[in-house]
């Protein structure tokens, strides 16, 4: 017979691990995006990337908990908000996406410094690629305030690791690509909003 002890253990394992393998799944939009990011801005300093990572870790961990709310409070209001989800992210990678696609091809070698990220974009993109995260707050429902904050905080944790990575990648490939690295980049960001529209409406 197991004690107390050793089931809240165990619990919190679970916790743990099961909020490591959703961060993972979370991020890989914010991976590739953050590879896009890397590639278009080469020599990008570590503190620079640390803040760009943060951000998007910040919008992982964020929406899990919105979810997690609406399902708690709203669940039904929350139900009908959900079919619009693969049409936000899509719209907005399509625009920023396009946006770099247009700078990079007008642009060229000469103008790197217009189609670096701003706060405004990085905005959008933590928003885009972290929106469909706020259906994990299904997932969590049953957790009490205090583990649905401990499972953000290893999602928010994980997504930061896998972004520093994409923007490391993309940083390296970023140099060797040179004048195209926006063009690249800007195809990357269409393609995943193609990516997440899809998965969410056919799927």
């Amino acid at each position: 017979m197991m004690s107390a002890f050793e089931l809240v253990y165990y619990m919190y394992l679970i916790l743990i691990l099961n909020s490591v393998l959703l961060g993972v799944g979370l991020a890989m939009d914010a991976f590739s995006v953050s590879l896009a990011n890397g590639l278009n801005e080469p020599d990008m300093k570590a503190g620079r990337m640390s803040y760009i990572a943060g951000v998007y870790g910040a919008f992982q961990a964020a929406m899990p908990l919105i979810g997690w709310f609406c399902v708690t409070t709203i669940a039904g209001l929350f139900m009908s908000f959900q079919k619009f989800i693969p049409w936000i992210a899509l719209v907005l990678l399509l625009y920023i996406g396009g946006k770099m696609l247009i700078e990079g091809i007008k642009g060229g070698e000469e103008e790197d410094d217009v189609s670096k990220l701003t706060f405004g974009t990085l905005m959008i993109q933590g928003l885009a690629t972290s929106i469909d995260a706020l259906s994990v707050g299904f997932t969590i429902a049953d957790y009490k305030l205090v583990e649905a904050a401990l499972s953000a905080l290893i999602i928010a944790a994980v997504t930061f690791i896998i972004c520093m990575v994409g923007l490391r990648l993309g940083k390296k490939f970023g140099t060797k690509l040179a004048g195209k690295a926006t063009i690249f980049g800007g195809v990357i960001l269409i393609l995943i909003g193609i990516e997440i529209f899809i998965k969410g409406v056919f799927f």
